[in-house]
């Protein structure tokens, strides 16, 4: 897998020793007033995987959402407290201010520029696709996270108060652009696009047309039980051309001050806030998974969790691997075990994948292993009877769910998103008091400043999705009749 190294972007003012007008003497000559759009989607690309890897409690819980880790001393986050530190509010931030604005300015800067020739013009259009593609992707997530979000009007620096649009109707206009980038016609590669201000590809076209195919099975999979004929036709129309099962999209940390969040999180930050959930190490001591020693490190001579969501003394559990806390850790956007998982489901929902639910349920599991250095260990592990997909328990839902599950380990929002979708695995949770129905949370409720910066847009959304703004209310996707306590 080609690594891309980040990019240091370093603006440089020019002096200017005397002033003619004066306009120019008002004019800070230090501060460029435009930031090229290459680099603006370079700063876009790693405030996205920040946002992905971080496990700051006031950034980004899903890790403990899905059960992979759990606090020590401070449980509020692991009892899906949502409130005390106004996560929806950074969150919602985070995503438009720092992710969804400098793609959308670089889109507008990459549109303003005159090429020189057809070379530049089809340099252009990917440049401009593949931004497509970054922003249907970062919008699909916070619709994932909130439901209804502002979409048609967001962005706009002119309009304070953009209204939320239908989160249905938001999924369909990314699936439109999506196909409109990776069509015939879109994405082309014969031509370059980024180079070396593409933190993921390094410019490479070929791999973007294969992470927005991805991206479209990603999609289309939600929708299999609320819109089953555009799930068909967005899996069969786009899984050949989606990654294989060890291509991956990925953001490969330098170290130093561009350094994964999970060390800084937990190594540079000192402090001992985390060990692993007991929920997914009770699962994988019982598979005697060998997966173990690439997700935690060993406490003396057995893997053992924490309490999920009770306070647990840190030298007494396992702790996150080594390797997960080096400052140069990767951070996965999108990957073929993804791919393959999802796959899965779209076969047993009748749709031609070009393979039978068990091919790629063994095609994921053996992709996560592969991931983790451990492809040697997957046939063995294929073949047990409690993971073989003749004789796992429970339907396909629950197969494909358990080992889905496992094999997003430090994924959290995949997880969660896959645990909604499919219903497992069935976690075990302590009474979660901040939650209006003590489980867990099916969403997040809207940010508490948007009911002074926005609030009649605010309202109008919560009245669209059953005029209740609850954790429990379910996305429009989500047709689970299961409730876990």
């Amino acid at each position: 897998m080609k690594k891309v190294y980040i990019v240091l972007i370093i603006l440089i003012g020019i002096s200017i020793s005397c002033t003619k007008n004066f306009e120019d003497f008002n004019t800070d000559q230090k501060k460029p007033t435009e930031v090229p759009g290459n680099f603006l989607f370079a700063n876009a690309q790693k405030a996205l995987a920040d946002q992905i890897a971080s496990t700051n409690v006031n950034l980004n819980i899903f890790k403990m959402t899905a059960q992979y880790w759990t606090e020590t001393t401070y449980t509020d986050e692991a009892n899906y407290d949502i409130v005390t530190r106004t996560i929806p509010d950074l969150k919602f931030r985070t995503y438009y201010r720092d992710i969804l604005a400098d793609f959308a300015d670089a889109r507008k800067s990459i549109s303003a520029e005159v090429p020189a020739g057809d070379d530049e013009i089809n340099v252009k259009a990917n440049r401009l696709f593949i931004i497509d593609i970054m922003m249907g992707y970062s919008y699909h997530r916070l619709v994932d996270i909130f439901g209804n979000i502002p979409y048609d009007e967001a962005l706009d620096i002119d309009n304070i108060s953009p209204a939320y649009d239908d989160a249905f109707y938001i999924y369909e206009e990314i699936i439109r652009k999506v196909k409109d980038a990776t069509a015939t016609d879109g994405l082309n590669d014969g031509f370059g696009s980024f180079d070396g201000n593409d933190l993921y590809f390094g410019g490479d076209v070929a791999m973007w047309k294969k992470f927005g195919n991805s991206l479209l099975v990603k999609l289309g999979i939600a929708l299999a039980e609320h819109d089953a004929g555009l799930a068909q036709s967005t899996i069969e129309g786009a899984y050949a051309g989606a990654f294989g099962p060890n291509e991956i999209c990925e953001l490969v940390y330098l170290g130093g001050s561009n350094s994964n969040p999970l060390y800084v999180d937990l190594i540079q930050s000192g402090r001992h806030d985390f060990v692993i959930a007991n929920t997914i190490i009770d699962v994988m001591n019982d598979l005697e998974d060998p997966r173990r020693p690439a997700y935690f490190d060993i406490n003396g001579d057995e893997y053992t969790g924490g309490i999920y969501g009770e306070s647990n003394n840190w030298t007494q559990f396992s702790h996150v691997a080594p390797p997960i806390k080096e400052p140069t850790f990767p951070m996965t956007i999108l990957d073929g075990t993804e791919v393959s998982f999802y796959l899965a489901e779209a076969a047993e929902h009748g749709f031609s994948v070009g393979g039978s639910a068990e091919d790629y349920y063994n095609q994921g599991i053996t992709a996560s292993f592969t991931h983790w250095g451990l492809e040697g260990d997957a046939a063995a592990y294929l073949a047990k009877p409690e993971v073989a997909w003749a004789t796992a328990a429970g339907d396909w839902k629950q197969k494909i769910g358990m080992q889905a599950w496992l094999a997003y380990y430090v994924r959290g929002m995949v997880a969660w998103n896959s645990w909604r979708r499919l219903d497992y695995p069935l976690m075990n949770l302590p009474p979660a008091p901040e939650t209006d129905d003590g489980q867990v949370p099916k969403r997040y409720t809207f940010p508490i400043n948007e009911q002074t910066l926005n609030a009649a847009s605010r309202a109008a959304a919560v009245q669209a999705m059953g005029n209740n703004d609850v954790m429990s209310l379910r996305l429009f996707w989500d047709k689970s009749q299961i409730d876990v306590k």
